[in-house]
């Protein structure tokens, strides 16, 4: 397989670099040029991982809005839901959840993971969010 060229590799590290800050105004810019919403780092790490996991709420909306999947895991079968839930993220996961966002989905999973540090405030919103 060839590398990509170098301005690819450049955009896309700046791409991810947008999720991790939250730069919302800019990511979007990109996604309504066709930037694929669900591009990955070389570990699956998607842009809604990224932004989920370093407690962006307004940019996981952007990105569910344009077409992100709230429940691609990456290489570690790790969902945007339960990185939200690990970091303490409570607005992201109520923003992954209201996309549809599936608390069952990855490995461990978001309910899996808010029960083994404990909340319980998390487990009631996946309650309140069941289709069930």
């Amino acid at each position: 397989m060839t590398e990509p060229p170098d301005e690819v590799i450049e955009l896309a590290t700046r791409l991810f670099g947008y999720a991790r800050t939250g730069a919302t105004e800019a990511l979007t810019d990109y996604l309504a040029s066709g930037v694929p919403p669900n591009l990955t780092t070389e570990t699956g790490d998607t842009l809604i991982m990224l932004a989920a996991y370093h407690g962006h709420p307004e940019t996981v909306r952007a990105l569910l809005a344009a077409g992100a999947d709230p429940d691609r895991p990456n290489d570690r079968g790790q969902t945007p839901l339960a990185g939200a839930v690990f970091k303490g993220e409570t607005d992201v996961v109520k923003a992954l959840l209201a996309g549809r966002a599936d608390p069952t989905a990855g490995q461990p999973s978001a309910v899996d993971t808010a029960a083994v540090f404990g909340r319980t405030d998390l487990l009631a919103l996946f309650e309140q969010a069941s289709p069930d």
